[in-house]
This record gives structure tokens, sequence and C-alpha cells, in this order.
């Protein structure tokens, strides 16, 4: 997928016309407007042992459009880029608008809070390969896992993934930025077989440049081994017992925290952290930085969907919390100020406490890792917390055997102001970055 830099300055200037032709024929229906253009072009491959199960090339765009005037609110899209389909989305939004109910909260951006300038983020690097080398890579993945142990007996393939994308985004304050970033992955998942018991797994690597990834080799031979540790599962009795959650599936622990802090569950008053801005909800140990400037990181931006520039703050500090995650909707609602989170988080970094994952055991002793998650039993209105798990048995620092079929369960206001401790084994492959999770106790429903 070879593309030059003159290919992507011409694609990115059409796609600039194509907002600034949008956002002029919209000044004759409406007070104000906004308009995004997102291109991606890549190839997805797949194999099955070896054999080309897909091959798939893209290139889609899409023009997104919202219009409000007289408080009132339309947006229509488009993947069609000529003079005439975005001349009939226009129209489309504006005669929407009319239809909607009047809301004082809707508009675009405060002009004042606009990335007017964007910031360089190294965040652009196309792979220069063909189809014939995707494939290579997906098989050498998929068979470095077949051939580590001939307890491997099946296969869900390799697969290889690169794609890059130019964004442009414009509104009526007079801002027009457009940034180009690309994603390369790389994944194998196979089937394990042993006395009559299967169990699968997968390991993958992903990288904003193709020379980030892992090995093929790496990645089979990772999955092969996460694959095999899973054989000869028992259940657990049920019991309290102290948990460590792998940082693989960590993130998602400090995930919840997510939506729990986003502004529309605060003005909807749908949270369990309702009232805890500037409160103590995580240990005094624990800060959590969101970084949206990193170089490369898989969710750096140079400003959010509201074009809203992106700054580096401190979500939590020394375990209060400082911040609501903010739009210009849910910042007006609450009469607070915009904190540029349209469209998700950026980079958070949260630090280890000097254990590695060997030493973690070591302080927990006896007790559960999880390394698997099921289920979406998780409360956002209480915090309650219920999901099926699977992971491995520990006693006196040592992994005993694997576990399977279990339920944890506890609440989250707990989980986080009673962490333990963060291992050093941060997982970077994910928009929360942190290590392995220490709780003192969680309740384990087994047999």
């Amino acid at each position: 997928m070879r593309v030059t830099n003159q290919q992507i300055a011409e694609q990115r200037k059409l796609l600039e016309e194509a907002v600034a032709h949008a956002l002029e024929l919209a000044k004759a229906g409406s007070d104000a407007a906004e308009v995004a253009v997102n291109k991606t072009t890549g190839i997805s491959v797949s194999t099955r042992f070896s054999e080309v199960e897909n091959v798939e090339f893209n290139s889609d765009v899409a023009l997104g459009i919202t219009v409000y005037h007289q408080q009132r609110k339309g947006s229509a899209s488009s993947t069609d880029l000529s003079p005439e389909a975005i001349a009939r989305t226009v129209q489309a939004a504006i005669d929407i608008a009319r239809y909607t109910s009047p809301d004082p909260y809707a508009g675009p951006a405060d002009k004042a809070l606009l990335a007017f300038e964007a910031p360089e983020l190294d965040l652009f690097h196309p792979a220069d390969l063909d189809a014939d080398k995707a494939i290579e890579l997906a098989a050498r993945a998929e068979q470095a896992s077949l051939q580590a142990d001939e307890r491997i007996t099946n296969t869900e393939g390799g697969s290889f993934n690169s794609h890059y994308g130019i964004r442009v985004f414009g509104n009526s304050h007079g801002m027009l930025q457009s940034y180009c970033s690309s994603r390369h992955s790389m994944s194998s998942c196979v089937i394990a077989e042993q006395d009559g018991n299967m169990e699968r797994d997968y390991a993958y690597t992903v990288s904003r440049h193709f020379d980030g990834l892992k090995s093929p080799e790496w990645v089979g031979q990772e999955c092969a081994r996460r694959t095999l540790s899973r054989l000869g599962a028992r259940k657990l009795p049920t019991m309290k017992a102290p948990v460590i959650f792998s940082a693989e599936v960590a993130t998602g622990l400090f995930g919840h925290l997510v939506g729990a802090i986003s502004g529309s569950s605060i003005y909807r008053k749908s949270s369990f952290l309702l009232d805890s801005l500037g409160k103590p909800i995580l240990p005094s140990w624990l800060t959590i930085e969101e970084q949206p400037h990193l170089l490369r990181g898989l969710a750096s931006t140079p400003f959010d969907s509201e074009g809203v520039r992106t700054i580096p703050r401190d979500i939590v500090k020394a375990g209060v919390l400082q911040t609501w995650l903010l739009t210009s909707y849910s910042a007006r609602k609450l009469g607070m100020v915009n904190t540029g989170h349209a469209g998700g988080i950026h980079n958070w970094r949260i630090a280890g406490q000097g254990l590695d994952f060997t030493g973690l055991l070591r302080e927990m002793g006896t007790g559960l890792i999880v390394t698997e998650l099921m289920g979406q039993g998780v409360s956002a209105v209480t915090g309650d917390y219920s999901r099926g798990a699977s992971g491995f048995w520990v006693e006196n620092g040592e992994i005993q055997y694997p576990v399977s079929e279990i339920t944890i369960a506890g609440n989250l206001k707990d989980m986080w102001a009673n962490m333990v401790t963060i291992g050093d084994d941060i997982e970077t492959r994910s928009n929360i970055q942190c290590g392995s999770v220490l709780l003192p106790e969680m309740s384990i429903a087994g047999q």
C-alpha cells in the first residue's frame, strides 16, 4: 500500500476544499455549522492454516455536517464529496434543524477553545507493503503458533491490518484543520486441546509505525504460550480472596471511570460518582495523567471531534478527582468549561509503583489473577461490579493452575479506593496505559 507525500497532500487539499465548500453553503441557512471529513485507506488480510482467507482493500470517505439555527440542531452525512452531493447534504441538515426542538445548550465549541494551530504528533507512518507481504506476515504469525506445540490443534487464523486516515474539521468560527494518522496491527488466535478439553487465546501487536510492531514470530509464540497456559483449568470454591487484574484487563478497570465521569452521565445524574469532583476516589499514591500529545500515541490527537484543542491534564491527582470529561454540550449543561473530550479520552497514563509482575505475585501471596473478563455486569448508577472471569490461582506467590467459570464481584468505588499497588508491567496497546492492579479482596463465586 504505497502512498507518496504528494498524493497525501493532494487528498488532504481536496478534503479541506470539501469542508470549506460545505461551510460556505451552510452560511445561507444557519447561524453556525461544523463539518468533519474522515478518509480511511488500507488493507486487511487473514489466513487460516496458511491459506488466504480474506484480502480486503478499502478506501472510504465520509462527510458529516451539523448546523445550528435559532438554537435548533440538524445533522446529515454523505459518502459522496461531489459539489452536488455536498449541497444536498447541507440542505438536508438545514431542513432537519427546522423540525428539532430548540435547545439553549446546543452550538459549536467556543471559539477561544479551538485548535487554530494543531501540533505535529508524528502519527502518520503509512507502510510500503503489498497484499503478498501482508499475507506473509499474517501466515508467519499463525504458523509460529501452530508449530509451537502439538497440543495446538486448530486455528482461528492470523491477521494483518494496515490503514491510514486523514481527518479534516472546520466550523463557522473560522477553524479549518486537518491531520493524518496511521495504524498497523497483527494477530494470531489458536485452539489447544488436552484430555478432551479445548481452550483458545490470542495475541496481537499494534503501532502507529510498521517498525513498531512486534515480529510475527513473537505474536505467534505469545499466542501459543497464552493458549497452552489455559489448559487444565479448574473451578474455584466460592470465597473471598485478593485479586490481581493483569495489565491487559486492568485497563478496563479504569475504563469504567471514563463513563462514570463523562459529562453526559453527570448532567443526567446517572453516575455513582455524581458528588465526587474534588474528592478522593483512588489511593493517594495514584495519579492519572492524560497526555494527548504523546508522539506516536495510539490515542493522541491535536483536537477532539468538535475541534477543541487537547491539552495535557491530570484526571486524578494524588487520588483526588480533578475534572469531569466534558464536551461543549455537557459543559454548558453543567455551567463548566469544555475539556476537549468529544470523541473520547486521549492517552491516560498511570505509573507503576516499582513491582514487576513476579513481585506483585509475591505481594499478593495467595489469590486470583484475572486475565479475561466476560459479560457486562457493571452498573453505571451504583458502581456494582459482577463479571465472569478466568485466570490463574496463586499460592505463596507462585502460579498453581489455571481457573475458569468463576464470577468476581465488588463495587467499583471500593475497588478503586482500596487498590494495594499497580505493577510496572505497563500495557501500552490501549488508550489507558497501566500495569497489573492488586486488590485486597473480592468476592469469588465458583462451584
